[in-house]
This record gives structure tokens, C-alpha cells and sequence, in this order.
């Protein structure tokens, strides 16, 4: 997602986000476990407002440039991989 899409969103969209939902629900569940007193909801309601945390996180990242980085480091360790090898084999 480019800036200008994010600058499109208008605040209804962004409240109303996956994230956002994913969260409250997650807090409903745990909330629900604290008035029921039942431990599994407790930690279901932690794993769902955890997934939603990262799952923002992941969502801001700007992958095309993280991809980018990745290209490029590959590229840089094969051509060292490439003059390595060319050492080993000028060597003998």
C-alpha cells in the first residue's frame, strides 16, 4: 500500500480497520473470560489481541523495499560467493 493510499483512508475506514476489529475482539473474549473466570478464554484473548498487534506491525511495513534489500543482499553474496570461487580455482 503507497502513502497516497493510506492518506485516502478516511478516519471511519481506519477505525473500522481488520486490525481494529481482530483487537476488539480479542478484548471482548478476554473480557468475557475475566466475568466467567475461565482460564482458556484468558489466553485465547491474549493469542487474538497478540495476532492483531503483529498483524499491524506487518501491514505498516513497506515491503517493496524490504524486498528490494533482499534482492540485493542475494546479489551481493552470490558475486562474493562467484570471487570466492574464482580465488579457489586461480589458486591451482
Amino acid at each position: 500500500m503507497t502513502d497516497n493510499e493510506k492518506q485516502k483512508k478516511s478516519l471511519g475506514q481506519q477505525i473500522l480497520s481488520m486490525e481494529t476489529m481482530i483487537f476488539l475482539v480479542g478484548l471482548f473474549i478476554l473480557g468475557s473470560g475475566i466475568y466467567r473466570g475461565e482460564p482458556m478464554q484468558y489466553f485465547f484473548g491474549g493469542m487474538i489481541i497478540s495476532g492483531s498487534i503483529a498483524l499491524h506491525f506487518v501491514r505498516k511495513k513497506d515491503w517493496k523495499k524490504h524486498w528490494e534489500e533482499q534482492e540485493r543482499l542475494q546479489k551481493n553474496y552470490e558475486e562474493r560467493l562467484r570471487q570466492e570461487k574464482e580465488k579457489k580455482d586461480g589458486g591451482k
